[in-house]
C-alpha cells in the first residue's frame, strides 16, 4: 500500500481509502479496463465515486483513456512519472476477443502537426487479430457470442 500512496502523492494527489482502492484495482489489472470491469472488482464504492476518483486520477496524468471504438473506455495506469509524454505507446485491440493490449515496446510515432495546432493526448490504436486468436485460426469474421 504504501507503493501506492507514493504514486499518488508524487502526482499531487491526497491519498484517501477510496482512491487507493481504485488504484489498486487498476494497478492490479495490468491491462486497461472498463468502468464495468472495476465496479465489479470494487464493491465498497458507487459508481459515481469510482468515476470521480477517475477523473481525478486523469486530471493528475495518472491514468489514461483509451477510447477503443466500440466499447467506449478503458483506462490503464500511466507508467510515466515525469512528463506525460514518456508513455505513450501504441495500443492493439482484438477485435476477434475484445481484449486491449499495451504495446509497451511500440512508441507511438510521432505525429508533426501543422502550426497552431497543440497535441493533448495520442491516442494510437491498431486494430486486428491478437497472437491468441491468430493461432487458434480465428478471424473477425466469425461470430460468436459470449
Amino acid at each position: 500500500m504504501e507503493e501506492l500512496e507514493r504514486i499518488l502523492q508524487e502526482h499531487g494527489i491526497k491519498p484517501t481509502a477510496n482512491r487507493l482502492l481504485v488504484l489498486k484495482a487498476l494497478a492490479e489489472c495490468h491491462r486497461p479496463v472498463t468502468m464495468a470491469e472495476l465496479e465489479d472488482s470494487i464493491d465498497s464504492i458507487d459508481k459515481s465515486g469510482i468515476f470521480r476518483t477517475l477523473t481525478l486520477f486523469n486530471e493528475h496524468h495518472l491514468l489514461h483513456q483509451i477510447d477503443d471504438g466500440c466499447e467506449g473506455v478503458r483506462y490503464e495506469l500511466c507508467h510515466a512519472t515525469g512528463d506525460v509524454d514518456d508513455d505513450r505507446h501504441v495500443h492493439f485491440h482484438c477485435e476477434v476477443c475484445h481484449r486491449t493490449f499495451c504495446l509497451e515496446e511500440n512508441p507511438v510515432p510521432s505525429v508533426q502537426l501543422p502550426d497552431g495546432f497543440q497535441a493533448e493526448t495520442v491516442n494510437f490504436m491498431v486494430k486486428g487479430i491478437c497472437p491468441d486468436c491468430a493461432a487458434k485460426g480465428k478471424t473477425t469474421h466469425t461470430h460468436h457470442h459470449h
